[in-house]
């Protein structure tokens, strides 16, 4: 499988996942809430995509694509989301609170970043050689910690990316009425340099990608990815207050996997989905019939 098929791969993957849990949150089958990541698929898909081996990935309350495409079990995942012994983290962490690998997420707003930098900071006095990724969203930028963070992380040179998904509204308050000056600024006000792309396009955000963390392994200094993004569903399971006129313009706009489909013959996207709907169907099904 060639990169362009692997990546809509494993866009599909979390956009059926996410499909299938929000489908089925309307039977009581999973406890909680959850925060789907539809929508967003290319971002994930394009930024671990760029990762070592041994490099860490902390993610946040929208975490589920994130954990897929850094090659997280499905099964494995329904069945946490069911609270089942079989989930990958027993049961105990839910929908936000994941550990597996160097795979780590976590629901506290803002929480997650200093956690991030701390490993970063590790890792780069092991001489381990690996790098963070950190995935926050514009929300989190009201957060206190996150610039007492961006100071020592500056000041110590950790080898860290952080990558803010701006989907533009922080739960259901548009960014532009809690969001004072620019999104890249509040990094470069402590000397970390910022990258900006407003794309859908998993292949642009992966080139990008993949050019900060090379520099970060080299400088071993912490940069910023900025993602203009956008979020198909509500803020967690039932809470969107946009139109759904609003909602179908984003769809038809900035659709990851429509984006991505055109570079794939026809007859090989069919056979991917076709697999993948099957695999989401077994592993949801397999997670409903474990203890």
């Amino acid at each position: 499988m060639d990169i362009a098929a692997e990546y809509y791969a494993k866009m599909y993957l979390i956009r059926c996942f996410e499909e299938t849990l929000m489908a089925e949150f309307k039977r009581g089958i999973f406890h909680g809430t959850t925060h789907s990541y539809l929508g967003q698929e290319a971002d994930a898909v394009g930024v671990i995509g760029q990762l070592h081996e041994s490099d860490i990935v902390v993610s946040n309350h929208r975490c589920h694509g994130h954990f897929l495409a850094y090659g997280g079990d499905p099964f494995k995942l329904f069945a946490e989301l069911m609270g089942k012994t079989m989930g990958v983290c027993g049961g105990r962490g839910g929908s936000q609170h994941i550990h597996w690998q160097n795979f780590y997420s976590n629901g506290i707003q803002g929480g997650i970043v200093p956690l991030a930098t701390g490993m970063a900071l590790a890792e780069k006095r092991k001489g381990s050689g690996a790098v963070a990724v950190v995935f926050i969203g514009d929300g989190t930028l009201g957060e206190g910690v996150v610039y007492e963070t961006f100071n020592l992380a500056a000041l110590w040179g950790a080898p860290i990316l952080y990558v803010l998904e701006n989907n533009q509204i922080a739960q259901t308050t548009p960014i532009g009425l809690v969001l004072a000056g620019g999104i890249c600024a509040r990094f470069e006000a402590f000397s970390i340099p910022a990258v900006r792309i407003d794309s859908s396009d998993v292949m642009e955000i992966a080139s990008l990608a993949g050019d900060l963390l090379a520099r970060i392994r080299v400088e071993l200094k912490p940069r910023a990815l900025v993602i203009d993004t956008a979020r198909f569903g509500p803020h967690s399971k039932s809470d969107d207050t946009r139109s759904g006129e609003e909602i179908a313009a984003l769809q038809d706009k900035r659709d990851p996997l429509s984006i991505h489909a055109s570079r794939l013959d026809e007859s090989e996207r069919k056979a991917i989905e076709a697999e993948i709907q099957t695999k989401i169907a077994e592993s949801f099904q397999a997670a409903l019939d474990a203890e």
